[in-house]
């Protein structure tokens, strides 16, 4: 019987755990859920992208609620200014100095409603914090608490109002989860649900993870085994995005730590100490498709990157 080289027991039951508590509010989406906790178990943060009405932010919530954290949502508009999200500096007349006043952005889970809704200077407010986990202001650095991730959401059917994000700050997520409808059974469950018990309240969700524990799980995540073919397999599919004629931009080495990082931490949250082909198979497309772009005649034919990508790994041979 096969025994694993890292005890990943306590870390199996908490994902367990995390996903029962989830499950009391939202029916489905367990693809979701998955890639939401391979990001948190791998330090990363994630864009969450799909039409209204579909769980995005309140499984972003209910995810928060489960680790015992700090927790702050922010609702991106386009009169937002960077100030409202990191902080100012107030005059204390008691004191007859500037005091920092922190903004929403401190905090360990931050929740950002519709992130494509400010324009381009609120957006370069979250460059520096998102990949380097500080704030510079008027010359001083501050430093934030572990965790930190960001959870953005973004709907990519009304674009009336809204900006296109910067390439820079789509390579600083993680991952870019594309959520899709319910199926019919997972719908007619919803409906019987909410029908009976007028739907499970927030409050029901406890929280599972102390931030303690989420270190320690982290530092299981970096133990896991990989295979050199394997690194080798991630590397090629990166530089496969370079020379695809498909694409205009392909990803960055960046993107080939995040997919070793990520295939990780989904490994893990399997109950396996090891990576295999298939763990990387489901990660690269999450942490590619936002990292690239589709040459004009591409998106002229109504290609997607989702599916350039898709075929790009489907073409590459699988170590074995």
């Amino acid at each position: 019987m096969f025994e694993n080289r890292v005890n990943l027991q306590e870390l199996s039951d908490g994902v367990a755990a995390i996903r029962a508590e989830i499950g009391k509010v939202i029916i489905g989406q367990h693809r979701m859920v998955n890639l939401l906790l391979t990001a948190i178990l791998a330090d990363g943060h994630v864009l969450i992208e799909g039409v209204p009405g579909i769980a995005k932010t309140m499984a972003s919530k209910l995810l928060a609620k489960t680790i015992s954290t700090g927790f702050s949502r922010i609702q991106f508009t386009p009169d937002l200014m960077p100030s409202d999200i990191l902080g100012t500096s107030i005059f204390n007349t008691q004191k007859a100095e500037f005091e920092f006043r922190k903004g929403p952005i401190f905090s360990n889970i931050v929740l950002i409603d519709e992130i494509n809704r400010s324009p381009a200077k609120t957006q370069a407010a979250l460059f520096e914090v998102m990949e380097e986990r500080q704030v510079t202001l008027d010359g001083k650095t501050y430093k934030m608490e572990k965790p930190f991730v960001v959870l953005a959401t973004q709907n990519p059917i009304d674009q009336e109002g809204t900006y296109r994000l910067p390439e820079a700050q789509l390579d600083r997520f993680l991952f870019k989860i594309i959520v899709t409808y319910p199926s019919l059974e997972e719908e007619t469950k919803i409906l019987t649900e909410f029908h009976h018990h007028q739907g499970q309240p927030v409050q029901s969700v406890n929280p599972v993870w102390k931030v303690e524990k989420l270190e320690e799980y982290r530092a299981c995540v970096k133990s896991i085994h990989i295979e050199m073919p394997l690194v080798h397999y991630i590397a090629q599919l990166v530089n496969q995005t370079r020379s695809n004629r498909d694409l205009f931009l392909g990803a960055s080495p960046r993107a080939s730590l995040a997919i070793l990082n990520a295939s990780k931490a989904f490994a893990a949250i399997q109950g396996r100490d090891f990576v295999t082909p298939e763990d990387i198979k489901e990660i690269a497309p999450v942490v590619l498709n936002h990292r690239v772009m589709l040459t004009p005649e591409k998106e002229m034919e109504g290609a997607t990157s989702e599916l350039v990508i898709k075929q790009l790994v489907d073409k590459i041979e699988v170590p074995r």
